[in-house]
């Protein structure tokens, strides 16, 4: 038996619960560190993120090396406490140093290390990398036999240490994390950022002008009619067609008209001369795919076609844009054409409007997996074109219809539906 003054196995014994709680704060640190500023720190150069994601690649030889040395701890200290007890008080203290022990254990080598490292991961997983890779490399026979056995142990039950867990975020985990980032990315920010994920559940048609709204440039028009819509109009990018938009020639830029009436040889010959090749885009493209087209053909107005070749409508880059950013360029409410609000509360919506504007513009939270425009959404609920007066409820709002044309509402009443106010139950006298 080891001769040991009684001070040295005092201090030998705090010592290892200290080492116990080394370890014990170090494999909960690296387990539960953030692995993806882990990695952007190991690219930055940061040589404790380098060496803890080497640990980390082998979460076995981690864990090996982490518990090897953690239950050393643990069984040294239990025999240096056995020796104080036998030094101390005989063998009869044998039984009350084991529980003592095992309490100092649990509370100051096992609960406290590991909440904190649970909390404060990146201060002790650094520091503790620059001990474990060492000591791994030292270590290595005896982790390697244990791991041998351990990894034995789980094949025989059909797991394969060498099978990594995916690390790829979903959408849906980006999102959260974004949510969840309020205090280091502003809230306009996150708006933006998760804007930008939900660009793939979008599809062109669903933002893009529709085709009776498109203002273009009849070429078979009379001069006259051609340079008055060239100088009224509030664009700078028009289709250019003869006699119908499905005969659409090209676009026009005006600002190359400008060039042509500062040179003085504005006609319809040099109009014609000036345009380019329309750019035509697939109904049903997802906004994010049409973003990226854009940037590699250079250009920033395209037609909607469908399968059958008929222009469905026009979208431009700022409303792709305008779908991250939000509106850049609509007017105020009380300025919009097709919304005005009225004294009673309600608003004067024209048929034509889209869903998603209209929930843009008052907050609302109308349905938009089925319709697109005001109109249709009307129609698709009715099948029928309503006549003018009729009143109807829709996912809580009153629709009134104003008046229609040919096939579609043109002008609609709406209101949010009053909600119910909770009854008060009336007193009674006895």
């Amino acid at each position: 038996m080891f001769n040991l003054s009684t001070g040295a196995l005092i201090g030998a014994l705090v010592c290892l619960i200290l080492l116990s709680a080394f370890f014990s704060g170090a494999e909960i640190a690296l387990m539960t560190i953030n692995r993806y500023r882990l990695r952007h720190l190991a690219e930055s150069g940061h040589r404790g993120a380098r060496l803890a994601a080497k640990l980390l690649a082998r979460p076995d030889r981690l864990l090996g090396v982490i518990l090897v040395g953690n239950n050393f701890a643990n069984i040294a200290a239990s025999s240096f406490a056995t020796l104080l007890a036998l030094e101390l008080y005989g063998e009869g203290a044998v039984a009350i140093a084991a529980f003592l022990l095992t309490f100092v254990v649990l509370v100051f080598a096992e609960v406290a290390p590991k909440t904190y490292a649970a909390l404060q991961p990146e201060r002790l997983a650094y520091p503790a990398a620059y001990v474990l890779r060492p000591l791994l490399l030292a270590l290595y026979p005896m982790v390697w036999l244990v791991n041998t056995l351990g990894n034995l142990l789980l094949r025989l039950i059909g797991v394969s240490v060498l099978a990594k867990t995916p690390t790829e975020v979903t959408a849906e985990e980006l999102k959260a994390l974004v949510r969840e980032a309020d205090v280091l990315i502003p809230e306009s920010h996150q708006e933006m950022l998760l804007a930008i994920l939900e660009l793939e559940k979008l599809r062109v048609d669903d933002v893009m002008v529709p085709r009776n709204k498109i203002v273009g440039i009849d070429l078979d028009a009379e001069w006259n009619e051609i340079v008055s819509a060239l100088t009224t109009t509030r664009f700078t990018r028009l289709p250019a067609y003869r006699r119908s938009l499905d005969n659409v020639v090209g676009m026009l830029h005006v600002r190359r008209v400008l060039n042509l009436v500062r040179e003085q040889r504005l006609d319809l010959e040099s109009l014609t001369e000036a345009l380019i090749e329309p750019y035509f885009i697939p109904s049903g493209t997802p906004l994010n795919t049409q973003l990226l087209n854009f940037q590699k053909v250079k250009r920033r107005v395209g037609l909607v076609v469908d399968e059958y070749g008929d222009i469905q409508g026009l979208i431009t880059l700022d409303e792709i844009l305008e779908e991250i950013v939000g509106d850049f360029t609509a007017r105020a409410l009380g300025q919009r054409d097709d919304v005005q609000p009225q004294s009673d509360g309600s608003f004067l919506v024209r048929g034509t409007i889209g869903l998603r504007d209209l929930n843009r513009t008052l907050g609302w939270n109308l349905p938009l997996e089925e319709s697109r425009t005001l109109n249709g959404w009307i129609i698709e609920y009715l099948e029928d074109l309503p006549e003018p007066g009729t009143s109807l409820m829709l996912h809580g709002y009153v629709v009134e219809i104003l008046r229609t044309r040919g096939t579609a509402v043109e002008l609609a009443r709406i209101r949010p539906a009053p909600q119910p106010k909770e009854e008060i139950p009336s007193q009674h006298s006895a």
